[in-house]
């Protein structure tokens, strides 16, 4: 599968999911955890998770990962792909709680 491709990320096999350091005020780790409604760990979860739902982000183009968590929320990860001629790594811009699709 491509890089590029948009369609069927969540099965696919990621090699290394790419965090910017704790400390980092502007990274994705902060950006993430800032509002304490998701965990580095549950969005680890849904970007692995094979069940998974994987779309096009409507405001950034960006893929966006939907799934549940083992802490029971459906999450929504949207992410960018790292260039790597040998490795598929994802870098998380944003995480947030959504309803269950379609509920």
């Amino acid at each position: 599968m491509a890089h590029g491709s948009r369609e069927g990320i969540a099965a696919m096999h990621i090699d290394l999911i790419l965090w910017d350091d704790a400390d980092d005020p502007d990274g994705n780790l902060q950006h993430i955890l800032g509002p304490g409604e998701v965990t580095d760990a549950e969005v680890e979860e849904v970007l692995r998770d094979p069940d998974g739902r994987v779309e096009e982000s409507e405001q950034s183009g960006n893929p966006i990962a939907f799934g549940w968590t083992s802490t029971g929320k459906h999450i929504a990860v949207v992410f960018t792909f790292e260039d790597d001629p040998d490795l598929i790594l994802v870098r998380p811009i944003t995480a947030y709680p959504v309803p269950e699709y379609g509920g």
